[in-house]
């Protein structure tokens, strides 16, 4: 049986994130943004299992951000893309991103299970704890204000999950958030389990995230700071036995020259970002999360404009690549990539800054 393509060999990996939503990364006015349709898709889906790319890592959302785009409005369901797209592609991890409290471990190890078969061992697992009140809130749902319940609930979600994927009987759950009466996992994932991706910046979280994921997520905003976090994670992982590498996500402006680069970047996210969801996004993100640093506020805003949030790779062919050297040179594992279009820059991308990457080793 083939290693999954994101647990074999020591690549810097790359993947994309969010194209599953309106938008993708970048809550912009320009009439280029990214249109989530299927099609699209599909068609990214199929250039990146060609090209190589390791992963594609959707964001499950329930209500958009407002404004005048309503950004992240539109939204396809994770489990469900991640299907299809593990159908069409061969080579390729696909996650699904699921909401705890929004979805029973029963059923996401079932679908979970299923999704594995139909891509031949390809699938993964995105695991978010909850963050955003306001989504809660549209299901009738109450966010906890404490992490502890939070996390405790997340981690009792996804003991009962392994416990499905583990037991080859029939089992009863008596626990604090879930009963389970006579239940079997069957089919179970390939390999009986699939590589877990968790964002976590409380320290709730990032104890779940060193017990659990093979993956941890969080921003890179200031590179040196990011070297003590990542050694301080993998420090935390190691002292339980585990080996977890840290992921980040980047947003990708790469054109010819310098200049056009920049100009695409101040059209995109300073002339036409669309503020008032901007505004949103961050008043959320520093409401609910800690994901990020709130000392970078100003920094931060900005980059949200841009891609929400994400580490700018902004420039010609060269520039980009100088940058993701120093993501992989800082002790990141691999990276998202956002495009404003994926499927109309992707390509450019593809053919002159993956060469210069695979020339530098890291790929």
């Amino acid at each position: 049986m083939p290693q999954h393509p994101m647990l074999s060999g020591d690549r810097f990996r790359l993947g994309t994130f969010s194209t599953n939503c309106s938008s993708g990364m970048t809550p912009t006015k320009v009439p280029e943004r990214w249109d989530n349709s299927w099609d699209n898709n599909l068609k990214l889906a199929k250039m990146l299992d060609e090209a190589g790319i390791d992963f594609m890592l959707p964001i499950a959302r329930w209500i958009g951000y407002g404004g005048e785009t309503d950004f992240h409005g539109g939204v396809l369901e994770t489990m469900t893309w991640a299907a299809g797209l593990l159908a069409a592609t061969k080579n390729i991890a696909v996650f699904a991103t699921i909401h705890t409290a929004a979805n029973h471990p029963v059923v996401v190890a079932k679908q979970m299970a299923t999704i594995d078969q139909i891509g031949h061992g390809r699938a993964g697992l995105n695991i978010v704890a909850g963050w955003n009140k306001p989504e809660y809130e549209a299901l009738g749902l109450t966010l906890p204000d404490d992490h502890e319940t939070r996390y405790g609930y997340a981690q009792e979600w996804f003991d009962l999950i392994r416990k499905l994927w583990e037991s080859d009987d029939h089992f009863d759950w008596d626990g604090k958030y879930f009963k389970a009466t006579k239940v079997k996992g069957n089919p179970k994932p390939i390999r009986g389990t699939v590589p877990i991706i968790n964002a976590a910046g409380s320290p709730q979280g990032r104890e779940f995230a060193t017990d659990n994921a093979n993956f941890l997520f969080t921003p890179a905003i200031d590179l040196e700071r990011s070297k003590t976090e990542i050694a301080d994670l993998k420090a935390q992982a190691k002292a339980k036995g585990r080996d977890v590498k840290v992921l980040t996500f980047s947003h990708v402006i790469c054109r010819p020259t310098e200049a056009e680069a920049q100009a695409f970047l101040q059209y995109t996210a300073v002339d036409n970002a669309d503020h008032e969801a901007v505004d949103n996004l961050v008043r959320l993100q520093f409401a609910h999360a800690h994901s990020f640093p709130h000392d970078l506020l100003a920094q931060i805003k900005h980059l949200f404009a841009m891609g929400h949030g994400g580490f700018p790779l902004v420039g010609t062919p060269d520039q980009v690549a100088e940058g993701i050297l120093k993501l992989h040179a800082t002790g990141f594992s691999g990276t998202t990539l956002s495009f404003v279009d994926y499927v109309e820059e992707f390509p450019y991308f593809r053919d002159n800054v993956l060469p210069k990457l695979e020339a530098a080793g890291i790929r």
